[in-house]
């Protein structure tokens, strides 16, 4: 396998300024660019803020957190990367984009270097139409916030080395994660549990049977309780094969199959309201409850992800 000694990750947004912070954590040296300083310099006051959430869980020391941010180089130059040896891509979801980054980055980087998208659902074997060598090329589908939820899937699209998936298997595992290697397909895993999720929640608050709120319960105190645990396959065998079959068969033609956003999800959509983002989503976010949403989540996950590895 290639020796990996410098990363790069591309795209200071919401997740690419995380997933540097994941890589220095373990030692590496990371390159973050951007094409925006203006993105950058963000970038480095939301790295500090999370630093100092670490610092104060007792997941680093002062001294751990300083030698971590001192290990993030920022650029806007796209030939810094040069000497990269394994790239993750956190740039917009849109594959007209990501064919243009690529097409230039590889005209920068050594042929053999491991090139990996963090795309959410985007095809890998699209993505990799711009890529020299597409043999070295993987999705690496982390979760927000990347420096703390432990999954991470390695998507191989249809030109992916076995060898290429196994060295990103390995690198996530270095890191502390729990990756799972999959095939391509629209949204991969993750996401198209979630939208399941989603869709009958919509539907659910269309139907008039309960409202957002007591569905967010719901999956707090009870199902994502108990998937924090054990998984839907595990779940079913410790409630039993012949419920969760009965179950089915009376709710399964119940269930929504719309093939378009609606409801609550398509109203906030048109009045703008994106959520923690924007401070208007579903819930209000307004006056600072944005900022005690983000710090209350990664609180919650950090006890969360102490639980989870120490099983």
């Amino acid at each position: 396998m290639k020796e990996i000694r410098n990363i790069s990750v591309a795209g200071a947004g919401t997740m690419g300024y995380s997933l540097a912070q994941a890589f220095a954590k373990f030692g590496y040296p990371v390159k973050l660019y951007d094409l925006f300083p203006a993105a950058l310099e963000k970038a480095k006051k939301l790295i500090a803020i999370n630093q100092s959430a670490e610092v104060e869980a007792g997941e680093l020391t002062a001294e751990e957190s300083a030698a971590l941010q001192q290990r993030i180089v920022f650029t806007d130059k796209l030939e810094d990367l040069a000497d990269t040896d394994f790239l993750v891509e956190a740039i917009l979801e849109k594959l007209e984009i990501k064919h243009d980054f690529y097409g230039k980055l590889c005209k920068i980087v050594a042929d053999d270097a491991i090139l990996c998208s963090n795309t959410s659902g985007l095809s890998i074997t699209k993505i990799a139409e711009a890529v020299t060598n597409p043999e070295r090329f993987a999705g690496m589908h982390w979760m927000n916030p990347p420096h703390i939820i432990p999954l991470i899937e390695i998507i191989c699209g249809e030109k992916t080395a076995e060898e290429t998936a196994e060295q990103v298997r390995q690198i996530a595992l270095k890191l502390k994660k729990k990756p799972v290697v999959i095939k391509d397909a629209p949204s991969f895993v993750l996401n198209r549990l979630q939208q399941a999720i989603l869709r009958e929640s919509l539907h659910i608050v269309r139907e008039g049977i309960a409202s957002p709120e007591a569905i967010d319960d719901v999956m707090k105190y009870a199902l994502g309780f108990r998937y924090a645990c054990f998984g839907p396959f595990e779940t079913c065998d410790l409630g039993g094969l012949d419920i969760h079959y009965n179950i089915s068969k009376y709710t399964w033609p119940d269930l929504c199959d719309d093939k378009e956003p609606f409801g609550l999800l398509q109203q906030c959509i048109d009045e703008g309201r994106l959520g923690v983002k924007n401070g208007a989503g579903f819930y209000d976010y307004s006056d600072g409850k944005d900022e005690e949403v983000i710090k209350r989540r990664d609180d919650i996950f950090l006890k969360l992800a102490k639980c989870l590895f120490e099983e």
